[in-house]
């Protein structure tokens, strides 16, 4: 089992840039495929970036393609930065860990953290 600790949310203008962490517990985090999924207020939760095990698959939903980048590193960190933001991209954004898929469903995801809330103003 892992935990999850998501930070890094805020305010910010549109156009300027946040990066979000999401750190994870024990010793096997390079076992988990990692994602990162938002909630808007009325909205379903979505998909917004994952990236393999290894490191060498990432993956994007179209809105974020070009302005977000996911990126982990060796030790137990999963990173969401996010530039060019959009009033559209605010939401509270939630983490995720799993030991098989890496898609873009949400209910195929095991493990997640807590949100952090990420506003966008124009």
């Amino acid at each position: 089992q892992v935990q999850l600790r998501v930070s890094g949310g805020g305010l910010v203008q549109a156009g300027g840039s946040l990066r979000l962490s999401c750190a994870a517990s024990g010793r096997t985090f390079n076992t988990y495929n990692m994602g990162w999924f938002r909630q808007a207020p009325g909205k379903e939760r979505e998909f917004v970036a994952a990236i393999t095990r290894s490191g060498r698959g990432t993956y994007y939903a179209d809105s974020v393609k070009g302005r977000f980048i996911i990126s982990r590193d060796n030790e137990n960190t999963v990173y969401l930065q996010m530039n060019n933001l959009k009033p559209e991209d605010t939401a509270i954004y939630y983490c995720a860990a799993d030991g098989t898929t890496y898609g873009s469903s949400w209910s195929r995801w095991n493990y997640w953290g807590q949100g952090t809330q990420v506003t966008v103003s124009s």
